[in-house]
């Protein structure tokens, strides 16, 4: 069914950003500007999700050239999902900036750059056109850098050099498999593509293209061993920018995997295996970096890394029930890593510092933050019955369904380093008495009620998404149970872009 209203997130984020302009220097306009664009772009995703979750499979055909012609917009059950957790989590995002980000960075440009960025996110989750997906993965690129480099300080450029390096090279793996995708097929439609793809004669070239679209999501996931741009990288920039590259960012590379792996090319076992032992690595080499880091925001990188092979080993298990739990952890990991940054920002408010060493006394000193973070931290961990639980039951029982027992004990080891680090953490931020460095100012009791507010509200809608997910289990399940069925069976996705 044609709905032109699929694209309304896109322009909510794109006008906002091109009105920020027009208020370069007004840095209080620009902050009213983003907080009720992005209440209003979740208003749209809301309504986009409803829609989709009743009547099924929406699209929209750029310029009314019909597919596979012309650029179509489609909005499944799994696009239009994402684009409302993105919704609430740039929400968030912009409350906590707000408040978090200093007048400075916000006269380079921060916010029109935020919203640009959240519009090339809903962009590459709805398109249903693989050079489009291109087109917004350099807009998603394009933007990030901007915001990975205000300011200019020394780490920020360091971090952003690497990042940008990394993902140029993963840029040019897609662009090339996408020549390759063109010239045997004639088709950039993805629906299109879905029913060419298995009459190529040349199968052989088909799996090479394949390794092309693996390499180029694979750098842009932090998957192993391609991830060492992100813990280089992400703890540089400003807190609230360090959320949305945490909590999104990797994500839309799981996404395109999940998308291209399943809607136009099937792994073989040797690719499922390949899946599989690359999880393990990610998840060995996330929770060892996590386990040598005194940094919090350090720390938290490396648990992304940890927790994005959870993800891609739901996809090379390739059975559905594990790929409803890594679908069902996508949705978790991007609520709970965004807070997580969020956390470490609020955490530099309250000390100064976020070195686990110099750190202490925080919930003695406020004790209704520190148990809201303490439910966030619970959830990452996945203490039944939060949001974290139940998408590793789902995974391990696939992985002994499958027979995929190394990545199953993979998981297990890692949930449980992801209980010490955690542990300790909280522990050395928390529970032990301040350190008495010179180093440490409480700069959160000065400030202004309204900036503590815009602080702390955001971990709290966050958190209570978090809760509401693990404590609704059910409903979630029911969404990916129907995600899934919709990978498996791609005919309904390519009737609607077809007819």
């Amino acid at each position: 069914m044609t709905d032109n209203s699929i694209i309304g997130t896109l322009i909510i984020h794109l006008l906002a950003a091109l009105l920020q302009l027009a208020f370069w220097r007004k840095t209080v306009t620009q902050r009213y500007i983003s907080v009720i664009a992005a209440f209003l772009g979740l208003v749209s995703a809301a309504t986009l999700f409803y829609k989709v979750y009743s009547g099924g499979i929406l699209i929209m055909n750029a310029a009314n050239w019909r597919a596979p012609f012309g650029i179509v917009f489609v909005a499944d059950l799994f696009s239009s999902s994402l684009v409302l957790i993105t919704a609430i989590a740039s929400l968030a995002v912009s409350v906590f900036s707000a408040a978090g980000i200093n007048r400075a960075r916000m006269l380079y440009g921060y916010f029109p750059i935020f919203h640009f960025l959240v519009m090339g996110l809903n962009g590459a989750f709805l398109t249903g056109d693989i050079f489009n997906l291109y087109v917004w993965f350099e807009v998603i690129i394009i933007s990030s850098f901007v915001l990975m480099t205000l300011g200019g300080r020394k780490a920020q450029l360091e971090g952003a050099v690497k990042y940008m390096a990394l993902n140029i090279l993963a840029s040019m793996f897609f662009l090339t498999g996408i020549g390759i995708l063109y010239g045997i097929t004639g088709s950039l439609n993805m629906a299109d593509l879905a029913l060419r793809i298995p009459k190529v004669q040349n199968q052989s070239l088909v799996n090479l293209t394949s390794v092309f679209f693996l390499l180029g999501f694979g750098i842009k996931s932090a998957v192993f061993p391609l991830y060492f741009w992100l813990p280089s990288s992400y703890h540089t920039p400003p807190s609230a920018v360090a959320a949305t590259f945490g909590g999104l960012l990797t994500k839309v590379g799981i996404y395109a995997l999940f998308r291209v792996f399943t809607l136009l090319f099937t792994p073989d076992d040797n690719l499922k295996n390949l899946l599989v032992v690359i999880a393990v690595f990610t998840i060995v080499t996330g929770m060892f970096g996590a386990l040598i880091k005194d940094n919090i925001r350090r720390l938290f990188s490396s648990l992304i890394v940890c927790h994005i092979g959870f993800m891609v080993g739901g996809l090379g298990m390739y059975s559905k029930i594990a790929m409803m739990g890594a679908v069902f952890y996508l949705f978790h990991d991007i609520l709970v890593k965004t807070n997580m940054f969020l956390i470490a920002g609020l955490i530099r408010q309250l000390r100064g510092s976020m070195n686990l060493k110099l750190l202490g006394g925080i919930y003695g000193q406020y004790p209704k933050i520190s148990l809201v973070i303490a439910l966030v931290l619970f959830s990452l961990v996945g203490i039944p019955p939060l949001s974290g639980f139940w998408p590793k039951i789902y995974l391990i029982e696939a992985g002994f369904d499958t027979k995929k027992f190394l990545l199953v004990g993979t998981i297990i080891i890692g949930s449980f380093v992801t209980l010490y680090v955690i542990a300790r953490m909280w522990s050395e931020a928390f529970w032990k008495n301040p350190s008495g460095d010179e180093r440490i100012q409480d700069t959160f009791a000065s400030l202004p009620q309204y900036k503590k507010t815009f602080l702390v509200l955001p971990v709290v809608l966050l958190c209570f998404c978090s809760i509401m997910i693990g404590l609704d289990a059910q409903f979630i399940i029911e969404i990916v149970d129907r995600i899934t069925d919709e990978m498996i069976n791609t005919a309904p996705y390519i009737k609607a872009v077809l007819g």
